[in-house]
């Protein structure tokens, strides 16, 4: 498989209340020379994380040791920017398996979806509602069920529901990229291609 199957997260959450959040603050391009997935979350929010002499940055989120879990919660505009896969695997490679925002660029939506992070778009009410409840509390627990396409706050039992193409539903919940559905589908498709004339 190409990834963890994704059904349900049930994890603390880590806040980066930032909008519009791009593809260079995510992974600086400096740092794109590799092709494989591996090693890039060591150097996820590189310029924001560390000072130019590697120390880090006491004041960043992910250096704070009283945030942790598998939810990245970002600003309204999360992922704008270039193209680059390379931020959603920086973001998986790190530890993340929920990017939760009130929008995403529609590019790194899917680069995430490809490699088993799932996006997950809410009101910006209901996202207000996370940072103040990380505020309130930084083991502030949240569940992200994929079937049933909601997230909910564990403290307070509030919930929204969040919309994901039908094709990458399927695919998360089986741990499938692309090439992964395909292969899946042989036994069909080769019924299929011994049903045409030759």
């Amino acid at each position: 498989m190409a990834y963890d199957k994704f059904d349900v997260l049930t994890s603390t959450a880590v806040p980066l209340p930032i909008e519009n959040v791009d593809t260079d603050q995510i992974i600086p391009a400096r740092f794109l020379k590799a092709t494989e997935r591996k090693g890039f979350g060591d150097n996820l929010f590189r310029d924001w994380r560390y000072h130019t002499d590697n120390t880090p940055k006491e004041h960043f989120v992910l250096n704070n040791p009283i945030y942790g879990g598998k939810i990245l919660v970002g600003g309204k505009n999360f992922g704008s920017g270039s193209s680059r896969e390379h931020a959603a695997w920086a973001i998986y490679d790190y530890g993340f398996r929920c990017v939760v925002s009130s929008f995403f660029a529609d590019i790194f939506r899917n680069n995430c979806l490809n490699i088993g992070v799932l996006p997950v778009q809410v009101s910006p009410a209901f996202l207000q509602r996370i940072f103040e409840e990380i505020e309130k509390d930084p083991k502030a627990a949240f569940t992200v069920e994929l079937q049933k396409q909601t997230i909910t706050i564990e403290a307070t039992g509030e919930k929204e529901e969040f919309e994901i193409n039908s094709y990458k539903k399927e695919n998360m919940l089986n741990g499938y990229d692309d090439i992964d559905y395909l292969i899946s589908m042989k036994d069909e498709i080769k019924a299929f291609e011994s049903g045409l004339p030759l």
